[in-house]
């Protein structure tokens, strides 16, 4: 009989099964079961929950900055209120009160000439002579037939009462009678006829001497003496400029025109007297636009009672015009040039764009005055891109003491 190994004896087949049987673990209940999946499912909700969390409030403030940094920054300005009473300069050129050309009104040579280029003449002066024989002897042979006429006349009325008397006594036919109270008539005529033609050359000769036509300066002598002259519009003899007050015509803009009124002041500057200003002011004007340049000619007097102003000068006009209008100036950069007109980019409520449209009034290629469209309060967005549209976010900066300053671009012209 064979010994068992190790010390033990051999238990038997059916001992060793029921022992596996007592040592196997004993199967979970089904209550037990359940609590444990139910638990292990909280678990893993506190986990996901400790692990989203964090990942949603980063992503939140994630979204937020973003939102925050997405609109561009743009720098805002207000409106400056304007001045309704603003200067406007203008370039002029100055002219004489009454500017007149002299002509010859009769033919000859030019025998003497008495004022030269520069004198001062009164009315009725005389300025030159001509000689016209001619129309001399037109005017003698005149005067003779007109001597002539009148002694037909004479005889022609002397016959006439003599065949009238004759008549009442029958001694003469009454057709005689009628043909001499006829031949008077006609001489009567004749003689009219004759003083007409005698008093138009001695006007002829009258314009022998040239006069001054009224008080001025001479400003040009185109003849000399002995010089052929013939009558006419042909050559100016003499040029005469009345400059005790001269005129300065100017060219107002229409968007001005309303404002440009006689007794308007202005004054007057000259390159050839630094600092110095000349008092004028409006007589009148076209009351009528140009529709080729759209502007309003506007006529200045100037007292030049020295004589220090002359005409032709070149001067620039100063006019303080009152636009008795309320508006607003901005600068010109931030304007935004649209089909459908001139708007302003204006940031709202809620830092949002209005593209407000506009009325513009004077532009010195700087600043513009807005007339409508705009209010004190207005924030306007400067130099705003063109891709800027009706309602979009921005994100405004506003520079410190823009409130006392305006927009940084510009100031009140």
């Amino acid at each position: 009989m064979s010994q068992p190994q190790n010390g033990r004896e051999e238990e038997p087949q059916g001992h060793q099964q029921d022992r596996s049987t007592q040592d196997a673990p004993k199967p979970l209940s089904g209550k037990w079961a359940l609590v444990l999946i139910f638990a292990g499912l909280a678990l893993a909700t506190v986990i996901a929950v400790l692990g989203i969390l964090p990942r949603l409030h980063a992503r939140t403030e994630l979204q937020k900055q973003t939102n925050q940094l997405a609109p561009p920054d743009v720098l805002l300005g207000k409106p400056l209120r304007g001045q309704t009473n603003h200067e406007l300069i203008l370039p002029g050129a100055l002219q004489a009160y009454v500017d007149s050309a002299v002509y010859a009104r009769t033919s000859g040579y030019l025998r003497k000439w008495y004022v030269d280029i520069g004198a001062h003449v009164h009315k009725g002066q005389l300025l030159a002579v001509i000689e016209s024989p001619e129309v001399d002897q037109q005017l003698a042979q005149a005067k003779a037939d007109l001597a002539t006429a009148e002694a037909n006349a004479n005889n022609a009325a002397v016959q006439s009462a003599r065949y009238k008397d004759l008549l009442r006594d029958n001694a003469v036919s009454k057709q005689d009678t009628d043909n001499f109270a006829t031949q008077q008539a006609s001489t009567s005529t004749q003689v009219k006829s004759a003083q007409a033609n005698v008093q138009r050359l001695e006007q002829l000769v009258g314009f022998e001497r040239l006069a001054a036509p009224f008080d001025g300066v001479i400003t040009a002598r185109d003849i000399d003496e002995g010089q052929l002259i013939d009558a006419g519009a042909t050559r100016e003899i003499f040029h005469i400029s009345q400059t005790g007050t001269l005129r300065v015509y100017v060219a107002v803009p229409q968007v001005d025109s309303p404002a440009a009124k006689p007794g308007v002041h202005a004054d007057l500057t000259l390159a050839e007297y630094p600092g110095e200003h000349f008092d004028g002011k409006i007589v009148r004007t076209t009351r009528a636009i140009d529709p080729t340049t759209r502007t309003l000619l506007v006529e200045i007097d100037v007292p030049n009672r020295g004589g220090r102003l002359m005409p032709g000068a070149y001067a620039e006009v100063h006019m303080k015009l009152n636009t008795g209008g309320d508006v607003m100036v901005i600068p010109v950069s931030t304007m935004l040039f649209r089909t459908e007109g001139l708007r302003v980019a204006v940031v709202g409520p809620g830092n949002k764009v209005k593209l407000a449209p506009i009325q513009v009034g004077q532009d010195d290629g700087r600043m513009v005055e807005v007339t409508e469209g705009l209010s004190p309060g207005d924030e306007i967005i400067q130099n705003p891109p063109d891709s800027i549209v009706d309602g979009e976010l921005v994100h405004p900066v506003r520079p410190e003491k823009q409130n006392q300053q305006g927009p940084q671009q510009g100031g009140q012209k």
